[in-house]
């Protein structure tokens, strides 16, 4: 069948891009079910479908790829939705989003410069010797942190740093808390190294929400997503009087409602519990969670805003205000 993509083979076997992506390209590490794997494979099969990006390439001369290099992340909902929407995006323009998930000490060039994408996005600061490397192929260069060249005939259209939402989302969460009594904060970090920085910056926004009502320093335990884990963190809450606890995520929050249960805390009159994403289990948790949600999909819009902007030629689109969003739930 002529002009079958991969959005096809997702939407007939009713599963996303990226695990259609996933599977097609047998990428390692990556959990998929056997039934997933042979129904995705034996859709592709029946509608025809195979990659063309190499040959398109050869033809044109031009490359179809845009390189989307994710960083050494967990990938979870946030994520994969993420993807998930900048591949629909860009397919408008039929291009194709190669994700290359950083593991290791490899050299990106090494990457870049066996699939020679069109351009790289990337969601965490480049190098800028990597930068400055891809620009000499005539490569465009997307992405967070990624500042215009200052060489003469380079690409002056890349948007600039992307502002930092962490530290507000933590903030909304401790002011949430406060707004609802709450007098001595908790905060559930997590010990995952690999998103250890989004902590960091979320603790900072309920460490200074706590500074300016005039509370203690909150009372920071890392909680694993197990039983033993968060009955103990909340038992040093309890301990220490907190009656509110800020987690890093929505994940770590049901981590911290299993442990309240456990300790048979009524929530949230006995503990408050706030998250951060929204995933979709957070509306069907006990008590469903109050939680922060950022706009993924509007992200990934202005992400593929900007890959288009920059093959075009012409400026990036102004990014658009889109704060982080508090969902009120029964949790806090």
């Amino acid at each position: 069948m002529a002009g079958v993509t991969s959005a096809d083979v997702a939407r007939e076997s009713g599963v996303s891009r990226t695990t259609v992506s996933y599977v097609l390209n047998d990428k390692a590490g990556v959990s998929v079910s056997p039934s997933t794997r042979r129904r995705v494979l034996e859709t592709a099969a029946r509608l025809g479908y195979a990659p063309s990006a190499a040959a398109r390439a050869l033809r044109s001369g031009r490359s179809d790829l845009v390189l989307c290099v994710l960083p050494d992340w967990p990938v979870g909902p946030v994520v994969e939705t993420m993807l998930d929407h900048l591949a629909d995006e860009l397919a408008e323009r039929d291009l194709s989003v190669l994700v290359h998930h950083v593991r290791g000490a490899r050299p990106l060039a090494h990457l870049w410069r066996a699939v020679t994408p069109r351009t790289v996005v990337g969601l965490a600061p480049f190098d800028p010797e990597d930068v400055r490397a891809m620009r000499q192929a005539g490569i465009q260069v997307v992405g967070d942190d990624v500042e215009a060249p200052d060489e003469p005939g380079a690409d002056a259209t890349s948007p600039g740093p992307l502002e930092d939402p962490q530290p507000v989302i933590g903030r909304m969460q401790a002011e949430r808390l406060i707004a609802r009594g709450c007098r001595r904060l908790g905060y559930a970090t997590t010990d995952d190294r690999r998103v250890a920085d989004f902590a960091e910056r979320r603790l900072a926004g309920v460490r200074a929400a706590c500074l300016e009502h005039g509370l203690a320093e909150p009372l920071v335990i890392p909680v694993h997503v197990d039983p033993e884990s968060a009955a103990s963190a909340v038992a040093a809450w309890t301990q220490a009087d907190v009656d509110g606890v800020a987690a890093y995520n929505d994940e770590v929050a049901f981590a911290v409602l299993a442990g309240a249960r456990a300790a048979a805390l009524a929530v949230p009159d006995d503990l408050a519990i706030i998250g951060v994403d929204d995933v979709p289990l957070a509306a069907l948790a006990s008590p469903p969670l109050t939680t922060v949600t950022q706009s993924i999909e509007h992200e990934a819009s202005y992400l593929a805003a900007c890959v288009l902007a920059a093959l075009d030629g012409v400026a990036p689109p102004p990014r658009p205000h889109d704060p982080p969003t508090l969902v009120a739930r029964e949790s806090a």
